[in-house]
């Protein structure tokens, strides 16, 4: 039950912070594109550190259905990851929704920091999504693939939540996250939200997906032939 617990907070925290920093600060005034980009992958290095050693710290269920692909996590793990991940997600973007609400501020973009193409496009979209939740995804199997890097592996990961924020962003907002996108859409109030959320729910499923197979076509495959040719040396 811990780690289901520590999934939803961090993803609680993830919502709050990130979404919060698109609400408070806005991506396309004075900077604020960097900030909100430095926002979550701040906030992703934090809860690496802090809750990483309970559960992981996936806080995506994107990231659980790699992990889930590589076999480093069972199904049920991955339902209940899920669950955790989106319950968490609606109370980050609740809490958020309540400070607007009773403070008055409507917030630099109004909404509560949902996904949206606009007139980027369904199909730029999704696509968009795809490779920016692969090239993610696969960073944080590399990663956590090697115990070597285990000190490392959340700045790792952070800054590379980063860098997929600052291209995605002007496009669908970056969401790489179907729970970032879930919580704030289903209590934006927006019916475009809503219309718009499946893309960041199939695109980063699909990335993810393509991530796992990669990992395992690739890595897994050439640390098995680097391991085999160790042995016959020996």
């Amino acid at each position: 039950m811990r780690k289901y617990v520590a999934e939803c907070i961090g993803t609680a925290t993830l919502v709050f912070m990130g979404c919060g920093s698109i609400v408070f600060v806005g991506a396309a005034i004075n900077g604020g594109h960097l900030a909100v980009a430095l926002t979550f992958g701040l906030t992703i290095i934090a809860m690496t550190y802090v809750i990483g050693g309970v559960s992981g710290c996936h806080i995506n269920p994107a990231v659980s259905l790699a992990m889930y692909l590589v076999k480093k996590l069972n199904m049920s793990d991955f339902v209940k990851y899920s669950v955790a991940q989106i319950f968490g997600a609606i109370i980050g973007a609740l809490l958020l929704r309540i400070i607007i609400t009773t403070s008055g501020f409507i917030g630099v973009t109004g909404g509560l920091g949902t996904n949206s193409y606009g007139n980027f496009g369904t199909l730029p979209g999704l696509l968009i999504e795809i490779i920016l939740t692969f090239i993610f995804v696969y960073t944080v199997l590399g990663v956590t693939s090697n115990p070597a890097f285990s000190s490392i592996a959340g700045i790792v990961i952070g800054l590379t939540l980063l860098f997929v924020h600052i291209v995605g962003i002007p496009l669908t907002g970056t969401s790489v996250n179907p729970a970032r996108s879930i919580g704030p859409a289903l209590l934006s109030g927006s019916n475009a939200a809503l219309r718009q959320l499946w893309v960041f729910i199939v695109g980063p499923l699909a990335g993810a997906s393509l991530a796992a197979l990669a990992f395992k076509s690739i890595n897994v495959k050439v640390s098995n032939l680097t391991a085999k040719a160790g042995g016959s040396k020996s």
